[in-house]
């Protein structure tokens, strides 16, 4: 049985036919605007030039990198983008579309990876004791690393892509400065989570727990 979406067509002879979404040619049947030339996109067949199979996760991974002086017009059309994301994560989860998957604690947000986290942030807390900074961490959508490669008609809420990757950078700049440089006093145990405000921009709340010769003992510590 075969699953998934699919294109019906009508051929210059009349006849319907049916394009499956591991088709090439659904691509640019799905998006005319982002492929106006018909693109052969991903198929089951695609390999690579020394003929390796390419996986529809790394196909696309392929097809979202930022890549100098190469203006994609797959990055170019706002909240399209998001769409075009979307569906072909779909397209890639529908492998295991009539099998039993247990999603490990590995994948984010799901049930294992809760209670992990719930475990995780109970057990730090009874064996090292209470938080001492609770610190925040937000996107701002006018960094010079997001605004640079914006084109003059995009906002940052377009790109949840480029967004996402220059957040990323700048956090595990923060654990560098926080944690192993210890600028805010020696850490002793943290715990943190990623959420997504509404207009699809990240933050990380971060729970910090310092050495005792380092915590806070007066207001006057930072000043």
């Amino acid at each position: 049985m075969v699953r998934g979406r699919d294109i019906k067509i009508q051929t210059h002879a009349g006849n319907f036919r049916r394009i499956q979404e591991f088709v090439g040619y659904y691509d640019p049947l799905q998006y005319p605007l982002l492929f106006p030339f018909g693109t052969h996109g991903w198929d089951m067949n695609t390999r690579t030039q020394s003929g390796n199979k390419v996986s529809c996760r790394t196909y696309y991974n392929y097809m979202l990198q930022i890549r100098p002086d190469n203006h994609s017009t797959v990055l170019q059309v706002g909240r399209l983008l998001q769409q075009y994301v979307v569906d072909n994560y779909v397209k890639i989860e529908t492998e295991n579309v009539g099998r039993r998957t247990i999603l490990p604690s590995l994948f984010v947000g799901s049930r294992r990876d809760m209670t992990q986290r719930y475990d995780d942030g109970m057990i730090i807390v009874l064996k090292e004791g209470k938080s001492d900074i609770f610190l925040t961490m937000t996107c701002n959508p006018s960094w010079s690393e997001i605004a640079s490669e914006l084109s003059p008609t995009q906002t940052p809420q377009d790109r949840s892509d480029l967004t996402t990757k220059i957040f990323r950078a700048k956090f595990e700049q923060l654990k560098e400065d926080v944690i192993t440089k210890g600028v805010l006093g020696k850490v002793k145990s943290y715990i943190y989570i990623t959420e997504f405000e509404k207009r699809g921009l990240p933050h990380v709340h971060m729970l910090l727990i310092l050495e005792n010769n380092d915590k806070l003992s007066d207001p006057t510590t930072f000043t």
